[in-house]
């Protein structure tokens, strides 16, 4: 069985290898997932089982503590452990906090190089977080055209600190100060916060916009308001996982929008079942909310790169 630490997995995976395997992924049959958690937001603990017949079998264990961020340690840790579909070997065990950061950011950006403008120039990041500089270097993957970053938190202080690793990357990134002026300006918007209080306001989408929603993982987490909602083409990673959270539930509960105004998953659109951007001024909403077919499909490729899948 293979250990595989956090710089192995950086070593060999790339973005672009990731989501080119996260599209064959999702080309094929769906997955079997079953989620679990116990604790509450101070202190969650999250089992995140994954099925793929015939094919692979994989756990997340992990668990999320906010207060972490304030020791500077990451709040989200945890471990992967993936079998062998055939035969139920056991075949490796993966650093599960590296594997959340590439999964999350792949999504995402699987998302917007479906529903986004393919000549979107302005990124806004909203959260600087672990996840920002991930999302920013996913998202420019699959959207080369976004030359403009823009970076908002609530504390300056550390969205200057993203804005200047991501400039001595090479990457136009700035600190802004007006949220509203920025989503105003921007064609895709990544937000990854922990927000119960949405800041993403609808009324300043522009046309053509697409908004990716990363953080809210609670019914009680939102990101964007209403207005968000019922303006735009709402699509999401994982219904299962989506209908558990507060993007989703509460402009429901508020009559905003229906169930049936989510227009399809990732599944749905990879397989061609759903359309997704109409035209170049419908406003896209992607609502990122995980679940354990995405930590299954990262291990696999990672275990791939390494030589240990065929």
């Amino acid at each position: 069985m293979r250990f595989v630490d956090a710089d192995e997995i950086r070593r060999v995976l790339t973005f672009q290898k990731l989501i080119a395997g996260m599209e064959a992924a999702h080309r094929r049959p769906k997955i079997d997932v079953v989620d679990a958690s116990l604790g509450n937001e101070a202190g969650h603990y999250f089992v995140r089982h994954a099925v793929d017949p015939g094919r692979l079998m994989a756990s997340k264990m992990f668990t999320s503590f906010p207060q972490n961020l304030a020791k500077n340690l990451p709040a989200v840790k945890g471990v992967c452990v993936v079998f062998d579909g055939a035969d139920g070997s056991p075949l490796a065990v993966l650093d599960g906090t590296e594997i959340t950061y590439w999964r999350t950011a792949a999504d995402s950006a699987h998302g917007a190089k479906i529903l986004s403008r393919n000549d979107a120039l302005a990124l806004l990041v909203v959260g600087a977080g672990g996840m920002s500089r991930r999302l920013v270097h996913a998202h420019r993957t699959v959207r080369p055209s976004l030359k403009r970053v823009l970076i908002w938190n609530r504390t300056p202080s550390r969205a200057q600190e993203v804005a200047d690793d991501l400039t001595r990357e090479g990457v136009d990134a700035i600190v802004v100060s007006d949220l509203d002026a920025a989503t105003r300006d921007a064609d895709v918007i990544t937000a990854c916060t922990r927000s119960h209080e949405p800041l993403i306001k609808g009324a300043n989408l522009k046309p053509g916009a697409h908004l990716d929603l990363v953080g809210g993982y609670t019914p009680q987490t939102r990101e964007a308001d209403d207005e968000a909602a019922k303006r735009s083409l709402i699509f999401v990673d994982r219904r299962e996982s989506a209908f558990h959270v507060g993007d989703i539930l509460q402009p429901i509960a508020s009559g905003a929008i229906r169930e049936s105004d989510v227009l399809g998953a990732l599944y749905d659109l990879a397989g061609g079942q759903v359309s997704g951007r109409r035209s170049v001024n419908d406003i896209t909403f992607f609502k990122n909310a995980g679940g354990g077919h995405l930590d299954l499909m990262t291990c696999e490729v990672v275990l791939r790169e390494l030589g240990v899948l065929k």
